[in-house]
């Protein structure tokens, strides 16, 4: 049985394949690490149901092979309950610096660990 480092990890490594252009241009992998009832408020306030998340993130910035990509440092996280996991980090991307929290919700194996939850928060520049 995984211990709580292991479903942090777990969640760690689904929201870095969430980052990859590889997987956010493809509508199938995007929602094979969403859960059905994701719901995200981006960084610019808006909030994105799943159904909108894997219509239009193969057309946000970051998707594309040879664009910018997320660079994100300091994980961390914690396992709230029993197939719930907090991850908070921080994104620089394109010049942009971001505070970013997520909630992984796991179900049962055969979907594995989903994100259920997502918000960014933008830095300002010179802030610490």
């Amino acid at each position: 049985m995984p211990d709580a480092q292991d479903d942090v990890r777990e969640a760690i490594a689904a929201e870095l394949r969430l980052m990859d252009p590889a997987v956010r241009a493809s509508r199938t992998l995007t929602a094979s690490l969403l859960d059905p009832e994701f719901v995200e408020v981006g960084c610019s306030g808006r909030r994105y149901t799943y159904d909108e998340t894997v219509a239009e993130l193969p057309d946000h910035p970051g998707s594309s092979a040879d664009g910018p990509r997320y660079e994100p440092s300091a994980f961390t996280g914690v396992v709230l309950a029993p197939g719930l996991v907090h991850l908070t980090y921080e994104t620089h991307f394109d010049g942009r610096h971001a505070r970013r929290s997520s909630l992984w919700r796991k179900q049962n194996e055969e979907t594995g660990w989903r994100m259920y939850y997502h918000q960014g928060t933008p830095v300002p520049p010179g802030s610490a």
